[in-house]
């Protein structure tokens, strides 16, 4: 398979979509942040120090989605559609999960948004209970599904 973000010199090109349908693509992607018991109490009670932590999240990983294009060099500037979130309390790890669906009509995917979304919401969870733990561990951003556009739909199984 060729790579598409490299020209005829081998030179970093961004995609020319230019000549793709429009068309309804949705993505969604997810991640997990494990934390400490203290900082998922001070989490669940709303006692951290810099606010409510999961509102705030929520707020980045839409901001996240939103800047994405700002921040992976080869992806589009999408004009978004929806950006939903939803965090899962895991209190047997404990630790939250993060999903991020983004949605838009246009003529190029969506994974990288919901990626950067799930990465800035986690990211933002850390900085606001690393006064309280500084051993939490990001892991398994992940595309959870995607639809629409010419590669076709994914599930991850």
């Amino acid at each position: 398979m060729d790579l598409t973000h490299l020209d005829e010199q081998n030179k970093p090109k961004m995609v020319d979509v230019s000549d793709k349908d429009n068309t309804i693509r949705i993505a969604v992607a997810s991640g997990m942040i494990e934390v400490t018991p203290e900082a998922y109490d001070a989490v669940i009670g709303n006692t951290a120090k810099k606010g409510p932590v999961l509102q705030t999240a929520v707020i980045a990983a839409i901001q996240g989605a939103k800047q994405t294009s700002t921040l992976i060099p080869m992806c589009h500037p999408l004009m978004l559609t929806s950006v939903k979130t939803d965090i899962e309390e895991l209190p047997e790890l404990p630790g939250f999960k993060l999903t991020v669906t983004a949605k838009l009509k246009g003529q190029t995917g969506v994974e990288m948004e919901a990626l950067t979304g799930v990465s800035t919401g986690l990211l933002t969870i850390y900085d606001m209970l690393k006064a309280i733990d500084k051993g939490m561990v990001i892991r398994n951003i992940q595309l959870e599904n995607k639809s629409g556009g010419k590669s076709g739909d994914f599930t991850r199984v």
